[in-house]
């Protein structure tokens, strides 16, 4: 008896393994990667970079059109309709500017007439500064229709006369205001192109005497170079170009010593340091004063009535510094 063998299909063979492919990495990948914050995060920062260069852009072209100043004027505009204008102007720090010119600049804006919020402060400062009297000056505003002005004046120290004009200036020669001839004020008189920016040096040159400074009438910029001085005398006093103080501390000390001023001389020349020479009314040559010299002067005056072999240069002189 045969025996039939029923065969089962055959194994099956493993399946062949499938390459995983390897991803590469790029270098941009790597240093993303060393970055201490997620790929999250970075993906949020790249949305609110590209959101923001867009908002600059359009706000960039609002700009250009002019958007934002229409909203300025249109907000300046609602503020000023309701109550917020310039009605009052308080000034401060005056004493002898008109204060009429301070209001004249404050509302020389036609805008700040409408609104507080339209005023531009520092324009109004810059304004201000423009006149001679006003050395410094702080505005701002007090809501909701005030604006305040303090004023810092200058000091006037001296009366300029130039071309038969004169001017109040202050100690740095900065021009004040016109001065009428018949109200001059009491103060010092320069006189002659040049002489109001010279009128520091001029306050220098009077501090190294103080007791002539009083007997001082008008003080003459002669040449762009030195000063003549007008005593209330009469006398002309011509200081060189160099070592001015100290000629007039000698001077001083001359005058001291023996009274040279009252005394009927019409001129002394010092452009010499060395000498003290002097003139009299309708004399044609110089004579030399008779005067002991102090010590301190280092030089000796002449005798008495010794005459210089030729014509004083001061012989035709006038004396300025009288006028006005």
């Amino acid at each position: 008896m045969s025996r039939t063998i029923k065969r089962g299909p055959p194994p099956k063979r493993p399946a062949p393994r499938r390459k995983v492919a390897v991803k590469k990495v790029s270098v941009m990948d790597r240093l993303v990667g060393m970055l201490p914050v997620s790929e999250d995060t970075l993906r949020k920062i790249a949305t609110w970079s590209i959101l923001g260069a867009g908002g600059a852009v359009a706000i960039a072209a609002a700009t250009w059109v002019g958007i934002p100043g229409m909203i300025g004027a249109a907000v300046a505009e609602g503020a000023g309709r309701a109550g917020f204008k310039v009605e009052q102007i308080e000034v401060t720090g005056l004493k002898r500017m008109d204060r009429m010119s301070v209001y004249a600049v404050a509302l020389e804006d036609k805008q700040n007439q409408t609104s507080m919020l339209s005023v531009d402060l520092e324009a109004v400062r810059q304004k201000l500064l423009r006149y001679g009297w006003i050395a410094d000056a702080h505005v701002s505003r007090r809501l909701p229709n005030t604006m305040l002005v303090d004023i810092v004046e200058r000091t006037p120290a001296a009366v300029w006369q130039d071309n038969g004009q004169l001017t109040l200036i202050d100690s740095s020669g900065v021009l004040l205001e016109p001065v009428q001839p018949d109200a001059i004020p009491n103060l010092p008189l320069v006189i002659g192109p040049g002489a109001d920016r010279q009128e520091a040096s001029y306050q220098t040159l009077l501090a190294a005497a103080p007791a002539l400074k009083p007997r001082v009438k008008a003080a003459t910029w002669v040449g762009n170079r030195r000063w003549d001085l007008t005593f209330e005398s009469g006398e002309t006093l011509a200081l060189p170009e160099d070592g001015a103080p100290r000629a007039l501390v000698k001077f001083a000390e001359l005058d001291g010593a023996r009274p040279l001023l009252g005394r009927g001389w019409i001129r002394f020349d010092m452009r010499d340091p060395t000498k003290l020479v002097a003139r009299k009314p309708g004399a044609s040559l110089a004579h030399s004063v008779d005067v002991p010299a102090p010590a301190s002067a280092g030089a000796s005056v002449p005798a008495t009535g010794e005459t210089t072999n030729t014509p004083s240069q001061t012989a035709g002189a006038n004396v300025t510094g009288g006028e006005g």
